[in-house]
């Protein structure tokens, strides 16, 4: 019998409430979504101004990121590198734009974080604010 950890409701509040709050901090807007260890929406949050396009695109950086259990950018990287297409693996929702990364307890992946509508780069250390919150609330 296999035993799965994975984040719930409380866990994205955590994580939506630390990564809007750096977002305002920034003075910008963008969408925040986390996903459950499958890499499934749990929740999700559209600022008030962003664009519409990076809702289903955060919502793909965190199923990518928990299916591959590292960074979505590392995916769009390593196909780049080898000259494959980022969707080799049959299946059209992963992405290899940087903004989503996995939630990782002991080894294990038990969701993932992403924040989409800004460069790559700022998604990611937004993202990972969200992701602190919630490590640092599982102690």
């Amino acid at each position: 019998m296999q035993t799965q950890l994975t984040l719930g409701e409380a866990e994205a509040r955590l994580a939506i409430d630390a990564c809007v709050a750096e977002l305002n901090r920034r003075g910008k807007t963008g969408v925040v979504a986390v996903g459950d260890s499958h890499g499934e929406l749990l929740a999700l949050w559209r600022m008030d101004g962003c664009a519409l396009p990076p809702i289903v695109i955060a919502q793909n950086k965190i199923y990518t990121a928990a299916r591959v259990r590292a960074p979505s950018g590392d995916l769009g990287r390593n196909a780049q590198a080898d000259g494959s297409d980022v969707h080799y693996h049959g299946d059209s929702r992963y992405v290899g734009w940087d903004g989503g990364a996995p939630v990782m307890v002991n080894g294990q992946c038990v969701g993932a974080v992403a924040v989409s509508g800004l460069s790559g780069v700022e998604d990611l250390e937004i993202a990972n604010i969200g992701i602190t919150a919630i490590l640092n609330a599982l102690g």
